[in-house]
């Protein structure tokens, strides 16, 4: 393997690793080379990507190397971290966020038993949308988060308040939780997302 290969693969670790990052023996371990070798490689990397003006760089923290975005580059990705694409949200997380807009606050446990299924992912993915956030801790053992809405949905539905939320029988019969969440979002004029958007077909 050449010198290209080596800092292509060493690219591709620090891509999987993600935040937790990788330190030099760990790299090394895995191409088994030196230590020292393998920092030589990741700052010779280091140095391509910035003198290719690549929009990916390699930073040093706490001694592991991390694969990040370019600091110039931040106005454009908190764009896309606090606009919800229509294409982006799966029929889990539709349905979960029509639960938690209707039932808030409320727990994973209690969104699980109404959807029938782990919802831990859908949560993740409006969490990180800015969609739903922690609002409290149930008196319960474990004290388990307590979900409800974000300023953000109520400003990407254009609702100035929860109370604005159209009227359903939702939840009365759970059998009916898609057609009823299908519902929702056709009811929120000019803002919905619905099913026909959707691009994640598994039901986490």
């Amino acid at each position: 393997m050449d010198f290209g290969q080596m800092k292509s693969v060493i690219e591709g670790l620090l891509f999987v690793a993600g935040d937790e990052g990788l330190d030099a023996k760990q790299l090394a371990d895995v191409l088994e080379l030196s230590a020292e070798f393998v920092t030589d490689l990741v700052l010779d990397l280091q140095e391509d990507l910035k003198r290719q003006g690549r929009g990916i760089q390699i930073v040093e923290i706490a001694g592991t190397y991390q694969l990040t975005t370019v600091p110039e580059h931040a106005p454009y990705l908190e764009r896309l971290a606090y606009s919800p694409a229509r294409t982006s949200l799966s029929q889990a997380a539709l349905e979960t966020l029509a639960i938690v807009a209707y039932k808030q606050p409320i727990t994973r446990v209690e969104i699980e038993e109404i959807r029938g299924v782990k919802s831990d992912r859908a949560l993740q993915t409006l969490v990180a949308k800015d969609l739903i956030q922690e609002v409290d801790r149930a008196d319960a053992p474990g004290r388990p988060i307590l979900y409800g809405t974000t300023k953000s949905f109520l400003d990407y539905f254009a609702l100035s308040s929860i109370e604005d939320l159209p009227e359903t029988s939702m939840f009365e019969n759970d059998d009916n939780l898609e057609e009823e969440t299908r519902l929702l979002f056709e009811k929120l004029d000019g803002k919905q997302i619905t099913f026909d958007d959707v691009t994640e077909p598994d039901g986490m």
